[in-house]
């Protein structure tokens, strides 16, 4: 029987809208919602869905010699650190049992705790209740938390009123930008870590899923790593126009810190996503999500970042724009230090909302193997490690 006109026009404009929504959903722009915790379609390969084991080179165990509070012990000089205040206790609890639970417990490294205000006698309480190793409660010098003399308040006030039309995150917010710069440039300065090398940065509410069974600290020093990274990200350029021309002007008075095994093309890439490299005038925006850090601070104290730093802060972006630790540190690590110093730690569980880094190993417990957000699918393009791991690899 042959099928009446109008009728074939319907069954053809219907196959026409299926196939437009199935190419919709599928050319790269979105992401499915059945693909979350799975490879994006953009994505060429996630290592983290391959099977994950240790970091190659030499590895410490827990032993008897990390037993807490013995001397002549085998932890070398090293803390967890975190920036905390006391209304943030409960989230400071969480990430701390997670710690302890998954690693710390085996090796028993001091905790050290910055706040601008004293900590309360509850926090010190509970805080120490979680852990047998040691914990120090700093107070940070006026000098290192106050907005400097150079600042214009009244140029402040109407820089915060252009980001936060722009839709820029806590721009308005004095305490944000004093906290951006003491990461930045000031916590390594403090009296308490005058004698400390590394650290291990550790914010409240963040989650770690996997067991770690090497001291990791002894693993940066024996393997002559500066910085360790889980989650490495794309910012926002409206928060950082400036940041790469003030970073050029430096380069223009100082290009012998410039470290010849640089980072660079990781820092400039305009092809992935060239609208972020246009906005912030050369700069990709792509850096090491600063909430996860293991560092040696001894980069920090070098001569190459002290005068780079002291260069931002005299241009005064931490305030009159929203320049925050993450990107200052990516942009100096990538410039000043041999990339290969730059370690991938990609056994290590762990998520601050809404980024994951959820390795594919028996040792993880509570996360979904590679799954990156558990947040909406727009996410996924926010994610830099594949420029990461095409200009300097998985090292």
């Amino acid at each position: 029987m042959a099928v009446a006109r109008p009728v074939r026009v319907l069954g053809l404009a219907a196959v026409m809208i299926w196939i437009f929504f199935i190419y919709s959903l599928f050319n790269g722009k979105g992401q499915p919602p059945n693909l979350k915790g799975k490879t994006p379609p953009s994505f060429e390969h996630d290592p983290m869905l391959d099977p994950t084991g240790e970091p190659e080179g030499p590895l410490h165990r827990a032993s008897e010699l990390y037993a807490p509070g013995i001397q002549n012990s085998a932890r070398i000089n090293a803390t967890l650190l975190s920036l905390v205040r006391n209304e943030e206790l409960e989230g400071m609890l969480q990430a701390m049992r997670d710690l302890e639970r998954t690693w710390n417990h085996k090796f028993n490294y001091p905790w050290t705790f910055f706040n601008d205000v004293p900590f309360t006698e509850e926090f010190k309480k509970r805080t120490q209740e979680v852990t047998k190793a040691q914990c120090n409660y700093e107070l940070i010098p006026k000098e290192h938390w106050e907005v400097p003399s150079w600042i214009n308040n009244d140029l402040f006030l109407e820089s915060t009123k252009v980001l936060k039309e722009q839709g820029i995150q806590y721009a308005d917010k004095i305490s944000y930008h004093q906290m951006c710069r003491w990461n930045s440039g000031m916590f390594y300065k403090h009296p308490a870590l005058a004698n400390t090398q590394y650290y291990w940065r550790v914010e409240p509410k963040v989650h770690f899923f996997c067991d770690v069974d090497y001291d990791v600290f002894r693993y940066m020093q024996d393997n002559n790593k500066t910085y360790g990274f889980t989650i490495n990200l794309y910012d926002a350029p409206k928060s950082i126009p400036k940041l790469w021309p003030t970073t050029l002007e430096f380069l223009a008075e100082h290009a012998g810190y410039l470290h010849e095994n640089n980072a660079l093309d990781w820092l400039t890439d305009k092809v992935r996503r060239p609208e972020h490299n246009e906005k912030a005038n050369g700069y990709s925006t792509c850096h090491f999500w600063s909430n996860f850090e293991i560092g040696d601070m001894n980069f920090w104290r070098s001569k190459a970042y002290e005068d780079y730093f002291n260069h931002l802060d005299r241009a005064g972006g931490f305030f009159y724009e929203r320049w925050g630790d993450a990107p200052v540190h990516s942009i100096a690590l990538g410039l000043f230090e041999d990339k290969s110093r730059i370690h991938w730690f990609r056994d290590i569980g762990y998520q601050h909302i809404p980024f994951f880094n959820c390795p594919n190993s028996p040792k993880c417990k509570g996360c979904v193997t590679g799954r990156f957000t558990d947040g909406e699918s727009f996410l996924y393009k926010e994610d830099c490690r594949p420029n990461w791991f095409k200009y300097v690899g998985q090292g």
